[in-house]
């Protein structure tokens, strides 16, 4: 214990010891106020009774609260505290002196909470509203505040709006300057919530920013559905620049809420759909103590999948991929977290088998997430073998590797581009899944796939290349003003591929619920106003659609269309029939096919042609 911390426990052991006895000596004058001295009885009690505080203080850990931020929870501490030691004295006056002297119990009783409560309350308020202050300085924070701060306003008067305006109003940086808040519970209106006013409702924020010249704006609704939230950001920042919001509720741990926690609206905030949970003891039942290998974990999908696992214990974590650099990172980051978990790094090509069967066999995994794939759909449209070679045979090799050594289960990161493919990266990414659907009539490991749609702040994601066009001022290109697409984000994506892990049966292909698809050039302009400009200022241009780009995606084709979820969010795709014999046809012919015709045997077999796709000799 520091030596600033210990001259704090002395005083407040002091100063309750001082009050405890001042308090049992004023009960004992009030009811006898011509007697001044204490008896036998009355000094017995007083000694108990402090010894009984002291003591059931420490059990309670008071003396190890924060006053300054002390609210009901630490009054009803103090209460119980108080009438347990009372409670105590009262028993010793019973048996050692054969009765209880109710009245001066009651008083002192009284008298112990008013006095504690009182001084542990002044501190609090002493702190909150900056006593610490000379009033030379207080006077000119005052007459700077409003040239200088942020006038807040906070939206939502609940729970996390108390929470957060108690912290700014406490944090001896007055940078932020509290106004009042505005809600739409029409209860609190005219009330006032942490020293400050409840104005009223949200539709009239406009009003409110205008008469209280208001620049800065606080969304403390951590819980409201995602589409309310998303109407609104967008209302507020209509209003003011500086719109800012808490995190979502699940990402705030034990509703410990912090002024740091405060951050800019992002585009994510406006995808308009609420977040997948998880089923939490599913998954730590499947993950708790296990070995689990994730491919391309240097990538977003695999090291945001490679964080979420760290959460659930698993005994070993095999981090694999191409690149030793985001391998590395990915470790470095990891094992900063001073985790339980042994972390293990491996360099590998998964066009490589013997050195997939190599790995499978010396960890042993249990479960194998594998997101190692080429995405870039105009890349892979301009080099169909390399799409082959790593998301076909890549995948083969893995699958195989997995089902002879034993692997529980294989979760396939697939994509929303594998419905009714129109370019080389959507096909190949269906015959995985045709890969994997295989391998589970063949082996006793669970193989299933999830689809995504476009994952925002992933290294293929539109997001980073719009930043940047941003930043160089414009103008920001769009391929089409009509082209559309789903989204969801990185740890969204990643939790789907968790939970379906723990939801596999065996050959399902799992697909999140996204809510509506958002038009690309609507993307856009909330990311140019996001960011402090309007598209007068930056621009959008309109590059025409790419090679092997479709104007809209689907997450299922009408054949595999289940309606029915099997969790929340979550749905499962019918099983659609397919040739098997052609998509060993294509892995065994790779080397031997030309460009051209490599493609059309991949998009013919992706898209279940059952007549002979192509005639070749191997």
């Amino acid at each position: 214990m520091s030596a600033s911390m210990k001259k704090r426990l002395l005083l407040l052991i002091l100063i309750d010891s001082a009050i405890v006895s001042f308090s049992i000596y004023m009960s004992h004058f009030f009811l006898n106020p011509y007697v001044t001295s204490l008896d036998v009885m009355m000094f017995v009690s007083a000694l108990t009774l402090l010894l009984t505080h002291h003591l059931f203080s420490y059990l309670y850990k008071m003396y190890k609260k924060v006053w300054r931020y002390a609210s009901l929870e630490e009054m009803l501490s103090l209460i119980k505290v108080v009438s347990i030691s009372v409670g105590t004295t009262a028993m010793m006056q019973a048996v050692f002196f054969g009765m209880i002297y109710e009245r001066a119990l009651i008083i002192t009783w009284m008298l112990h909470i008013m006095f504690l409560g009182g001084v542990r309350f002044a501190w609090r308020y002493y702190k909150s509203n900056g006593f610490q202050t000379t009033p030379k300085e207080k006077r000119t924070k005052i007459n700077q505040s409003y040239a200088t701060d942020k006038r807040t306003l906070i939206i939502g008067a609940g729970s996390a709006g108390q929470m957060l305006a108690r912290q700014l109003k406490t944090r001896s940086d007055k940078t932020i300057a509290p106004i009042g808040f505005v809600d739409d519970n029409q209860h609190m209106h005219s009330l006032t919530v942490c020293g400050l006013p409840v104005l009223g409702e949200i539709k009239h924020l406009k009003h409110y920013v205008l008469e209280y010249h208001v620049n800065h704006i606080v969304i403390a609704m951590p819980s409201t559905p995602h589409q309310k939230l998303k109407e609104i950001i967008q209302f507020a920042q209509s209003t003011v620049k500086n719109v800012q919001t808490l995190p979502m509720i699940e990402d705030i741990a034990m509703g410990n809420i912090s002024v740091n926690q405060i951050r800019d609206v992002s585009i994510e905030d406006l995808l308009g759909r609420d977040p997948v949970e998880l089923d939490i003891t599913a998954i730590s039942k499947e993950t708790m103590g296990e070995t689990i290998l994730v491919t391309g974990a240097g990538g977003s999908i695999g090291s945001e999948i490679c964080r979420q696992l760290l959460q659930f214990e698993p005994a070993r974590l095999v981090l694999l991929g191409h690149g030793e650099n985001s391998i590395y990172a990915i470790h470095m980051e990891l094992a900063a977290l001073d985790v339980n978990t042994e972390l293990v790094t491996v360099i590998a090509d998964i066009q490589d088998k013997e050195r997939m069967m190599d790995v499978m066999f010396t960890y042993q995994p249990a479960r194998v997430y594998h997101a190692a794939a080429h995405k870039h759909v105009p890349l892979m449209e301009a080099n169909p073998r390399e799409a082959v070679k790593n998301n076909v045979i890549g995948t083969n090799n893995v699958a195989d590797a997995a089902s002879m050594a034993g692997v529980k289960t294989f979760v396939l990161i697939s994509s929303d581009k594998a419905v009714n493919p129109t370019n080389v990266m959507g096909a190949t990414k269906r015959v995985a899944e045709m890969i994997v659907q295989t391998k589970n009539k063949q082996s006793l490991t669970k193989f299933v796939a999830v689809r995504f749609g476009n994952v925002l702040g992933s290294r293929g994601s539109v997001i980073p290349l719009f930043k940047k066009q941003i930043e160089a001022g414009g103008p920001v290109t769009v391929t089409h003003p009509d082209m559309t697409r789903y989204f969801m984000t990185i740890p969204e994506a990643s939790r789907l591929v968790l939970q379906a892990g723990a939801l596999a049966e065996g050959g399902e292909i799992f697909v999140l619920d996204m809510g509506e698809s958002v038009k690309i050039v609507d993307l856009a302009k909330n990311l140019i106003r996001l960011s402090g400009f309007t598209t007068e200022d930056i621009g959008i241009h309109y590059s025409g659609i790419r090679p092997g780009e479709k104007m809209y995606e689907e997450l299922l084709n009408e054949n595999e269309v289940n309606l029915e979820p099997v969790f929340p969010k979550i749905f499962v795709g019918n099983t659609v029939a397919f040739d098997y014999e052609m998509v060993e046809d294509v892995i065994q012919g790779v080397q031997e096919m030309q460009t051209d015709d490599l493609k059309e045997a991949v998009l013919s077999l992706a898209n279940r042609r059952i007549e002979k796709v192509l005639q070749y000799s191997t």
